[in-house]
């Protein structure tokens, strides 16, 4: 994986979260507020689930 590559990456995130927000604000907020109001160990499994498939994800289109 190149630097390019992770800044890619980076592009298509932003890009899909500024639609999520373009499209549905309202939805995107009451999301937000759910996230803070959630306890600290459920935010730490899903933050760890999401890094796990985020790089399983990159090393398999890597290895293609």
């Amino acid at each position: 994986m190149t630097l390019t590559g992770l800044v890619q990456g980076a592009a298509v995130v932003l890009a899909l979260e500024g639609i999520a927000y373009a499209l549905a604000p309202g939805a995107m907020r009451r999301a937000l507020n759910r996230l803070a109001e959630a306890p600290e160990p459920r935010l730490r499994l899903g933050g760890l689930v999401a890094a796990v498939l985020g790089v399983g994800l990159a090393w398999l289109l890597q290895a293609r």
